[in-house]
């Protein structure tokens, strides 16, 4: 009984960050989708002709990292709710997918929202990337002087 209460309270609190993660990272998607269609456009015509092409190649790292961590929390949403399998949320295609990582070399000489982008993109996944690894750790097994002793308090 008291791993099956360890375990709920787990899930409420995993469902609970998965869900602040999840607004995290639809407001930070909004943010760099504005940021390079609109305002970086801007920054990005003023860079010498190779940081031009940095700056493209890191938004698209931005938006890749970005994409993968909210296809990750989604399906922890539907796992959640009821509509998937851990099983099937477990499955390689479901995993955390692969994210480049960006040079801080060629990212310094970026402009700076285009950097707090980078790496709010880049931290946010490898937060995301630790719950995942967490998550599909296996429970350790219950220990048989707990078992034991759990059985004492439910049998008197």
């Amino acid at each position: 009984m008291e791993t099956n209460v360890a375990a709920l309270a787990e899930s409420r609190m995993t469902a609970r960050l998965v869900a602040s993660l999840y607004t995290e990272a639809m407001l930070l998607a909004d943010e760099t989708r504005s940021y390079f269609d609109e305002a970086g456009r801007e920054d990005r015509d003023l860079l010498p002709p190779l940081q031009r092409v940095l700056f493209s190649c890191e938004s698209l790292k931005v938006t890749t990292r970005l994409m993968h961590v909210v296809a990750w929390l989604l399906t922890r949403r539907a796992v959640e709710s009821g509509e998937m399998s851990l099983a099937q949320a477990r499955a390689p295609g479901r995993k955390l997918g692969p994210a480049a990582e960006s040079d801080p070399g060629s990212v310094e000489v970026l402009p700076p929202v285009a950097q707090d982008l980078i790496e709010a993109s880049c931290d946010l996944y490898a937060r995301v990337a630790r719950l995942e690894q967490e998550i599909d750790q296996p429970s350790p097994k219950a220990s048989p002087a707990r078992s034991l002793l759990s059985r004492l308090e439910n049998a008197f």
